[in-house]
């Protein structure tokens, strides 16, 4: 492959004409011969030049008032045609396909058109079709073919004209092919933007502390309609989001109350006053300022109990009309009605000097998902706890244990740096929320590296476990169960959450 290439044939369309005069005579004074269409081609016969008409290459006219004329085979024969490839040259000989050494093709004026205010049918006229996929056809083929892609490249083009006499080599050709990839990614990223625009800026109050400014990127009307109450903050929205994020996988009616990210009281039951009282039971002196989230219509019955709580946010589908009145008594509080809507399918968070990106947690374990190890198996009439503490611990930080009876969660470990720290945290908790512990189910986040927890769930009366599993000593924890007559369940899926 020789180092240099000679330019013997351009195809030109632009829509801007500026600087292309200087092109013009450099590539007719080299004997270049020049295709062209439209306005482009009169420009060219203007300044004196002779110009072959692609109309008359192809035998089709500009058609459909100029949005088809380019896009044809003879056209995009010449321009992808391998000069190597000996079957690729008989083919064009066969169809007389002349080859095209140079593409010199800009775009439409997209952002431009929308900047002056132009009406939605215009905006649509400028979205090129037939430049960029020539742009495209050309930089695909840099092995053969210089793409010219913009007028701000005519200086540095004109420039390697004279320089090496209507020669380029592979190296600036595939300069040129890299630039004009750039340049349509942007100019499609453009257009997706306008078809799809991205989500304002939202100033809020201040972020995690006074001293922070915070903003928000996102379309919370698609989330929730706010009723009533102050300004959402940053740390309303994220207490918002781990409410959200908890009760959508609730697997049937049921309160949960949040607390710096994380369920201080979670319940299901058959109607919502008694899901509320058994949510709040849970930590009534944590649900002080918290997070309520219902999945069901908050009723006057309900609302009646809730006004008697200061709280700043209460989520739920709906509320009767009376029930909205009464809850609408204090100026402050925060009453959203929810919505169904779609979530990000990844989770983005900075660190260091860039962004770590992972999929969503979307694994919720059911019944079938439980294996269970022990010689103990379990009472199929407490599935219920099983599932629930299951999706508590999920969305608790960790490390983390929940404990969870009768479709109650009466204690968790937050936070921990130990599994044994999460665990004695949260049995030291239940008791001291005049809870019993005995025949209560464990959840825990990740699986347990000693058989030290198990001793301890023994001591306080705990009756099932759940965890994931994976430990090199999974054996000696099953084994541990056993001995203390605990049934245990491996899920096989672990779920931290910092």
């Amino acid at each position: 492959m020789p180092e240099f290439k000679r330019i013997k044939s351009a195809l030109i369309s632009v829509y801007y004409k500026d600087g292309l005069a200087e092109i013009a005579k450099e590539l007719v004074a080299k004997g270049i011969t020049l295709y062209s269409t439209g306005g482009t081609r009169t420009f060219l016969e203007d300044l004196g030049y002779s110009v072959e008409a692609v109309e008359d290459l192809t035998s089709y006219p500009s058609i459909l008032g100029g949005r088809v004329k380019t896009l044809h085979p003879k056209v995009f024969g010449g321009i992808l045609g391998r000069r190597e490839e000996a079957s690729d040259l008989s083919q064009l000989e066969e169809y007389d396909i002349p080859l095209i050494d140079l593409v010199i093709v800009d775009l439409y004026p997209f952002t431009e058109t929308i900047s002056k205010g132009a009406t939605e049918q215009e905006i649509i006229e400028k979205i090129d079709i037939g430049g960029v996929s020539l742009i495209r056809a050309a930089a695909k083929n840099f092995n053969d073919v210089v793409i010219i892609s913009s007028k701000n490249q005519y200086a540095a083009f004109l420039y390697l004209l004279n320089k090496s006499e209507g020669s380029t080599t592979l190296a600036q050709r595939k300069e040129f092919a890299s630039q004009a990839f750039t340049l349509t990614a942007g100019y499609d990223a453009s257009i997706a933007n306008w078809f799809n625009p991205p989500a304002e800026l939202k100033s809020l109050r201040y972020g995690e502390n006074p001293h922070q400014k915070a903003l928000f990127s996102g379309n919370l009307e698609n989330v929730f309609s706010q009723l009533h109450g102050k300004e959402i903050s940053y740390n309303n929205l994220l207490d918002i989001d781990a409410a959200l994020s908890l009760i959508e996988e609730f697997p049937s009616e049921g309160c949960a109350v949040i607390k710096h990210n994380n369920a201080c009281g979670a319940a299901l039951a058959d109607n919502t006053l008694t899901a509320w009282k058994m949510a709040l039971a849970g930590d009534p002196i944590s649900a002080f300022g918290g997070v309520i989230v219902f999945n069901t219509l908050v009723d006057i019955e309900t609302a009646n109990e809730l006004d008697n709580l200061f709280f700043e946010i209460l989520l739920a589908p709906d509320y009767a009309e009376e029930a909205l009145q009464k809850l609408k008594s204090k100026k402050n509080r925060i009453l959203l009605k929810t919505n169904k809507f779609q979530r990000p399918a990844q989770k983005i968070r900075t660190v260091l000097n860039g962004v770590l990106v992972q999929d969503r947690d979307s694994k919720v374990e059911k019944e079938e998902d439980f294996k269970w190890v022990s010689e103990i198996q379990p009472d199929n009439s407490r599935n219920d706890d099983f599932v629930f503490a299951n999706i508590i611990v999920k969305h608790t930080k960790s490390n983390a244990i929940a404990l969870v009876k009768n479709k109650q969660l009466i204690a968790s470990g937050t936070g921990q740096t130990s599994r044994v720290d999460a665990l004695n945290q949260a049995i030291d908790k239940a008791k001291r929320m005049g809870f019993d512990t005995t025949e209560s189910v464990m959840a825990s986040d990740a699986f347990f590296p000693f058989t030290d927890c198990i001793e301890i769930a023994a001591q306080a009366g705990i009756s099932a476990i759940i965890q994931p599993g994976g430990s090199m000593r999974d054996q000696e924890v099953i084994d541990a169960a056993n001995r203390f007559k605990i049934c245990m369940a491996i899920t096989g899926t672990r779920h931290f959450n910092h």
